[in-house]
């Protein structure tokens, strides 16, 4: 059977099913509140390679695309990402990561000065290079698979950093704006689906993409959980 958005869409929910980012002991180890604060600190610290590198990946989206049209709302993206001015009250999204790791003990001078993992180097080379390659890989990498599941876990997250490390709703202001943010972000994802994918060898190759982006961010979070796991 040929495939449709509709079928593509569905076998990407079971690309998700498959490899469910979520249930990787780095986040289920942080929901149930067992890393030591050390540890959590070395997370936060290397999970920033997403939120503050962020113009690497949404602002190549934005460059790369070719219809006009869609380049306004990908600038929509990049606007929010780099002001806040649309779901975070004017405080930009790297700042709200920023807010977060002083909560939890991290400066920022320390935040920046990061010595990034293997595994997360790799993941900011492959994410930007993927998200100037070519629009439709890039949607396909970075709203329908990296966004899409951000949504459903982002409030969990906050409940165990306020359950378990004692921080409160102001200190999570970074996961509860991306509660939002994301799930406006993914459904560009899928109207861009809509409009740049034309062909059966389009849909495949947006499936292909999606399964190779999360294989690539379990990679990270192997080498983050590593990581994380030395500290103590």
């Amino acid at each position: 059977m040929s495939l449709t958005v509709e079928t593509t869409l569905a076998e990407i929910a079971e690309i998700h099913k498959s490899k469910p980012l979520f249930g990787h002991p780095l986040w289920t180890e942080w929901g149930a509140g067992t890393l030591s604060r050390k540890q959590l600190q070395e997370c936060v610290k290397q999970v920033g390679i997403i939120p503050l590198h962020n113009h690497n990946y949404h602002g190549r989206l934005y460059v790369v695309c070719p219809d006009p049209k869609w380049r306004v709302r990908i600038a929509e993206v990049c606007y929010e990402e780099g002001t806040g001015r649309l779901y975070a009250d004017g405080v930009s999204h790297h700042e709200l990561y920023v807010k977060f790791a002083q909560a939890v003990g991290i400066s920022r001078e320390d935040l920046y000065a990061t010595r990034y993992c293997s595994g997360a180097v790799a993941f900011k080379a492959y994410f930007s290079a993927i998200c100037e390659k070519d629009f439709l890989e890039g949607v396909s990498a970075h709203m329908l698979a990296a966004e899409a599941p951000v949504p459903a876990h982002g409030s969990k997250r906050a409940d165990a950093l306020r359950t378990h490390y004692g921080l409160s709703d102001d200190d999570v202001t970074f996961f509860s704006v991306h509660e939002v943010a994301d799930d406006d972000h993914s459904g560009i994802g899928r109207e861009l689906l809509s409009e740049f994918a034309n062909t059966e060898e389009d849909f495949q190759r947006v499936l292909q993409t999606v399964g190779e982006c999360l294989d690539m961010m379990k990679l990270m979070y192997d080498s983050i959980y590593d990581t994380v796991k030395a500290v103590n």
